[in-house]
């Protein structure tokens, strides 16, 4: 806010020269400020590429009528997944307080995040995401990233969301989770490793301590028409 504040008032003062017809100034402050854009897109450039990743995924994505509906000749498809699979293993997963994450996609094809971990690509199963999160395996560090009924990679690494308005309880799992589903149309489900509770994450919203019943719930409503 205080570097708007400051790029504001800069251009109010270039008006200003401008109106006064101060020719020399007026010239210098301009090509200041127009240095000026290019430098701030270069300083965030992340947060311009976040911002802009928000609105395609949660707003264009979800529009009817988009560039990839239009080329996609109808195949563009909310993703299936074997939710029985999903839900058996995070309940075994909840009882032994193995800790899990778990990120299922939609639409996007999440490669960015894919890139970050290990790649799998493996039919889903509880067997293989229990295999995945077992404290020794070397897989368990990071998240799994499940799309159209394959397992595409695991020990993938996250965005952390910036909100501070989160309950202290909340681990780097819960963050993470938070932070993808802002960022995609994803949605996350995080087991808890000190308590065992599950909790299912999408956009900005996070339900906790919900069970198997409540978690395949909310699985049936996302992904099965």
């Amino acid at each position: 806010m205080n570097i708007f504040i400051g790029i504001f008032s800069l251009y109010l003062l270039w008006l200003l020269v401008k109106a006064l017809n101060m020719q020399l100034l007026s010239s210098i402050l301009g090509q200041v400020i127009g240095v000026g854009v290019i430098a701030l897109i270069i300083v965030f450039q992340q947060e311009i590429r976040r911002f802009l990743l928000i609105i395609s995924t949660r707003y264009i994505t979800n529009r009817k009528f988009s560039l990839e509906n239009l080329f996609s000749f109808g195949n563009n498809k909310t993703s299936t997944i074997d939710i029985n699979s999903i839900v058996n293993a995070c309940s075994n997963m909840s009882a032994f307080k193995t800790g899990a994450l778990i990120v299922i996609s939609k639409k996007s094809d999440l490669m960015s995040f894919i890139k970050t971990g290990d790649t799998i690509n493996a039919d889903t199963s509880s067997r293989l995401l229990e295999s995945i999160f077992f404290k020794n395996s070397p897989l368990h560090d990071g998240a799994a990233i499940i799309k159209n009924d394959k397992i595409i990679a695991a020990r993938c690494v996250l965005p952390i969301t910036e909100r501070i308005d989160l309950p202290p309880q909340f681990g780097m799992r819960h963050r993470a989770a938070i932070g993808i589903a802002e960022k995609t149309d994803t949605v996350v489900i995080i087991v808890s490793e000190e308590t065992g509770a599950i909790s299912f994450a999408k956009h900005d919203d996070i339900e906790t301590n919900i069970g198997p019943n409540r978690l395949r719930q909310l699985l049936e409503n996302e992904f099965i028409d």
